[in-house]
């Protein structure tokens, strides 16, 4: 089962002045809360009694604040300050320095009525933003803006922003402590996916690694008949149309999907590489594509040729908006028209995500090894949509994890080829390319049906310390 978290918890402090009007802060507490339930998300936060109406004002109220949120560090995914009046900057800095909390922060600012100006009415919160900002900032916490710089707590602006920041919060809770199966080797003919396991332990994300031998002796232990392998080749047959397929091929697909499985579960693993060719096709007469398609749908991805920096943007990509992610070739070009291609890969694309899907053969792969040795892969065409586009490298040369992440569509524009593919449109794209060249980033890409591309780029360049180029 897949660990992004579904629902988010977030850490709440409402700012207040002495000098301005109190009873702002009762009415922000109480807003909140009802927003807050609408939406699913749970929260901590001061009450009535422990601070005045709740509110984080002195130093006092900050130690008090910080040991709330440190008794519930393991649960909160967010913080997200709010300010109905200017607030004191230096108590709002101070909670989340005592805190010990490292995670997104967002700031709101309520607006001002212009017939409200007067002493007994006026917030000032527009002022107050501005002071708080400087203080997160020489304090040395990021922090996520809103949309506007003062908005209605109440109002669509804001909780269009509060959902966009659950998503930053998934990113940044799921990239953290990742664990990442590489299943096999990687061929030898692709020097494209190395990567560095020592960078990828800088970000807290660890790798696991296991032999396709010891893959292949557990195979040799299970039966046909093991109530196991009928569940994962019923998983199989309700992933894709498999008429086509010969039964005892859907059955060695299930072992090896059992011994993967199983492997998984005991390591903790939440994303997965596969050497996908040619020792699966040889020793076992499969592909391991739609193995692969089921894990992606179940928010479990898996990158083809232990791609280990593509399995994590598939990853980073499935936890922005909680939809099955896939990763492709930057492939083809499409006709003349410069700013579309082809994404192909040869079927391990999810199936949620595609017309009509069949499992067959991969018949580029099978005419090296033999079309009957590569039964599993799906076929199927992208369907159209939004699209987001998400690429992780490890650089050696300059010891640094980077990225790219931009938005497309993908279009029904006529194909005619195999395997897993898409039409894409991505504004500018010539100059995508090029950028992607010059820098050294690889061919392969992940996608999803999505528009998650500034989220991506604000979890990773602002709470992540990823540097992330955001193609426009």
């Amino acid at each position: 089962m897949s660990r992004i978290p579904q629902q988010l918890t977030m850490a709440v402090i409402i700012g207040n002045r002495g000098f301005f009007p109190s009873y702002l802060v009762a009415e922000a507490r109480e807003q909140a809360v009802a927003l807050f339930s609408r939406l699913g998300i749970n929260t901590i936060m001061l009450d009535e009694t422990q601070t005045e109406l709740g509110g984080v004002e002195t130093r006092q109220d900050a130690k008090i604040c910080a040991e709330l949120f440190r008794a519930h560090r393991d649960e909160i995914h967010g913080v997200v300050v709010l300010l109905p009046n200017f607030g004191d900057e230096k108590a709002v800095a101070e909670t989340l320095r005592l805190s010990g909390l490292n995670v997104p922060v967002l700031v709101q600012a309520e607006e001002d009525n212009l017939d409200k100006m007067g002493l007994a009415t006026r917030r000032d919160s527009f002022c107050g933003k501005i002071s708080l900002c400087n203080n997160l900032r020489q304090y040395g916490i990021p922090f996520t803006l809103t949309t506007q710089h003062v908005c209605a707590l109440s109002g669509e602006v804001f909780e269009k922003d509060l959902k966009r920041f659950e998503q930053i919060c998934r990113v940044v809770s799921s990239m953290r402590g990742v664990r990442v199966g590489a299943i096999g080797a990687r061929p030898a003919g692709f020097n494209t996916v190395r990567y560095s396991e020592k960078l990828l332990e800088r970000l807290g994300i660890a790798v696991e690694t296991l032999d396709l031998s010891e893959v292949f002796t557990r195979i040799k232990t299970l039966r046909d008949d093991d109530i196991r392998v009928d569940e994962k080749r019923r998983l199989l047959l309700d992933n894709a149309d498999a008429s086509a397929i010969p039964a005892d091929k859907l059955v060695t697909m299930a072992k090896l999907f059992v011994v993967i499985s199983e492997w998984v579960i005991a390591n903790d693993i939440d994303t997965t590489a596969i050497q996908c060719w040619t020792s699966l096709q040889e020793n076992l007469g499969i592909n391991v594509c739609s193995i692969m398609s089921v894990m992606s749908g179940q928010l479990m991805p898996s990158a083809c040729e232990v791609d280990v920096m593509g399995a994590l943007s598939m990853y980073a990509l499935a936890s922005a908006n909680m939809s099955p992610a896939s990763i492709a070739d930057w492939n083809n070009n499409f006709g003349d028209d410069r700013n579309k291609c082809v994404l192909f890969h040869c079927g391990n694309f999810a199936s949620a995500s595609l017309e009509s899907p069949h499992m067959g053969t991969a018949d580029i792969i099978g005419t090296t090894v033999g079309k009957e040795n590569t039964c599993g892969a799906v076929h199927g065409r992208l369907k159209a949509g939004a699209l987001t586009y998400f690429r992780l490298s490890t650089d050696d040369l300059s010891g640094e994890i980077k990225a790219y992440v931009g938005s497309g569509q993908s279009v029904d524009d006529p194909l005619d080829t195999v395997g897993c593919r898409a039409v894409i449109q991505v504004p500018k794209l010539e100059n995508l390319l090029a950028w992607i060249c010059r820098n050294g980033f690889e061919h392969h890409v992940a996608m999803n049906h999505a528009a998650s591309a500034e989220i991506l780029h604000e979890a990773f360049t602002r709470y992540l310390g990823v540097e992330t180029y955001l193609h426009q």
